[in-house]
C-alpha cells in the first residue's frame, strides 16, 4: 500500500438478520464515528452449515467504509451489538481510494 497508515481505508462486511437490524447497527456505528459511510444491501440469501444442519437464511448486509485505524473499534462494536451468536465481520483493506472521496469520508470518522 502506497498511502500512509493513517490514511488507509477499509471495508467491513457484516450480514445482519434483518434490514431493521442492519439499519440499527449502521446508525449506531455512524453515531459513534466508527465509519464514514455505510451501504446496506437489503436482501441476500445465505446458505451455510450450522451445527450439522444446512441453513438458508434471508439477511441484509451492511458494508461500512472506515479507516484502518478505526476498524478494530468498529469490529468490537459490531461483535458486541450484533444479535447473532457468531456474526460474520469481515474486513478488507483497500489498496486504493480516490483522494477526494477518502478526505470526505474521513470527516465522519473519529
Amino acid at each position: 500500500m502506497t498511502e500512509n497508515h493513517s490514511l488507509a481505508m477499509a471495508l467491513v462486511y457484516c450480514p445482519c438478520p434483518s434490514l431493521d437490524e442492519a439499519k440499527r447497527l449502521s446508525g449506531a456505528s455512524l453515531d459513534a464515528k466508527l465509519a464514514g459511510c455505510i451501504n446496506i444491501i437489503p436482501a441476500i440469501l445465505s446458505l451455510y452449515d450450522w451445527r450439522g444442519t444446512r441453513e438458508e437464511t434471508a439477511e441484509a448486509v451492511l458494508i461500512a467504509k472506515s479507516t484502518v485505524t478505526a476498524t478494530p473499534r468498529l469490529r468490537e462494536f459490531l461483535q458486541r451489538e450484533h444479535p447473532c451468536e457468531v456474526p460474520a465481520i469481515l474486513t478488507l483493506e483497500l489498496a486504493d481510494v480516490n483522494a477526494p472521496y477518502r478526505e470526505s469520508l474521513m470527516q465522519g470518522i473519529a
